[in-house]
């Protein structure tokens, strides 16, 4: 190759990054354009199971996980190579290389592009049309705030998920030094609320309060320490049938949003990002939409896999061999793979390449 090929990433949540670093220590040249102004924190947490801490620690994170356990995937990435306040409204596959257009005027020519810009993904859009999610009937409430509103009440385990026969709570630590708590909900809610899919809309405390009174006296003395809420749709959406379309591919939430059910939605882009740095190995550089179909080719069966398990909400509930989700490693998982995963066995038919 006379000079590496350029991508442009659209995105900057944890799957861009991480498929931007990996790219970037491979040669490639690399840019990331995120429409926010700037990294700060969303008042969320985030799990990092044992499939998505193999991508971390290959990425040279992992001890600094440990010790923080926030935003540590940001260090891996170098911070000339990211572009605040950049939103893209248009893509032009006309001319040799992607031209993409930017609200503020802007365009910039890449070779390939990565849309990694989640679950209202303008790349998918622009790729695939307009797309109406279904509403789950059922909304989110959750909240970070510090364990010291807790006073002497301190959560015993690490992670709890607290099950009701239509309702769940998930609560755990988000530090090392386990100074912040995070929660997050699942409870039913009428159709007025499927429109609504923003992180940022406010909740009711005393709604929420009331709808987790007849749980655990843990549950009640977390949700009572909570100084305020948000509040969110679930929605749903159907597997795609297609991420890719010439030298633009999609990546995370962006083409397999997922209920937050299993706690798979960052780990599978870190699957993500992790197979479609080897697929791009693989052909060298040189073949750069074979890379992507054979990127899509190995990741359809699995996603899909999961977004239809984490649907049903019965994830861990029973006894189960939780082997074919967190098991899975994405550095030597067979590239070009038709697996269906069995999801109560952990057993599939592979054909490889």
């Amino acid at each position: 190759m006379s000079k590496p090929p350029s991508v442009a990433v659209v995105g900057a949540g944890i799957g861009g990054l991480a498929v931007a670093a990996l790219l970037k220590r491979a040669g490639y040249d690399v840019q990331v354009y995120e429409q926010a102004r700037r990294f700060e924190r969303v008042g969320a947490g985030i799990q990092m199971t044992p499939n998505a801490v193999k991508v971390l620690r290959r990425l040279g994170v992992e001890e600094q996980l440990r010790q923080v356990a926030f935003r540590s995937i940001e260090s891996a990435v170098p911070p000339e190579i990211v572009h605040f306040d950049m939103r893209l409204v248009g893509l032009d596959r006309n001319a040799g290389a992607v031209a993409l257009a930017f609200a503020d005027g802007s365009r910039v020519l890449a070779d390939a592009v990565i849309g990694a810009d989640g679950v209202h993904s303008v790349v998918r859009e622009l790729l695939l049309g307009p797309e109406k999610p279904r509403f789950t009937g059922r909304v989110a409430y959750r909240a970070l705030f510090p364990a010291a509103r807790l006073g002497d009440t301190r959560l015993a385990p690490v992670q709890t998920k607290w099950w009701g026969p239509d309702r769940h709570v998930v609560i755990y630590y988000v530090t090392a030094a386990r100074d912040q708590i995070y929660f997050v909900t699942s409870v039913p809610e009428g159709a007025e609320w499927m429109t609504r899919e923003s992180w940022s809309a406010k909740g009711d405390l005393d709604e929420l309060r009331k709808a987790y009174s007849g749980f655990h006296a843990e549950v009640r003395a977390v949700l009572d320490a909570c100084p305020g809420v948000y509040k969110w749709a679930l929605l749903e959406r159907d597997p795609l049938p297609r991420w890719s379309e010439g030298p633009v591919v999609l990546l995370g939430d962006a083409c397999h949003p997922m209920t937050p059910y299993m706690a798979q939605g960052a780990a599978a882009a870190l699957e993500d990002a992790a197979v479609l740095a080897r697929c791009l190995e693989a052909t060298g550089g040189e073949g750069l939409e074979q890379a992507l179909k054979l990127y899509e080719e190995t990741r359809k069966p699995r996603t899909s896999a999961i977004q239809a398990k984490s649907s049903t909400n019965t994830w861990m509930r029973t006894d189960a061999d939780p082997g074919w989700v967190y098991g899975y490693d994405a550095w030597s998982a067979p590239l070009g793979v038709d697996e269906l995963q069995d999801n109560r066995s952990g057993t599939g038919n592979r054909r490889g390449l």
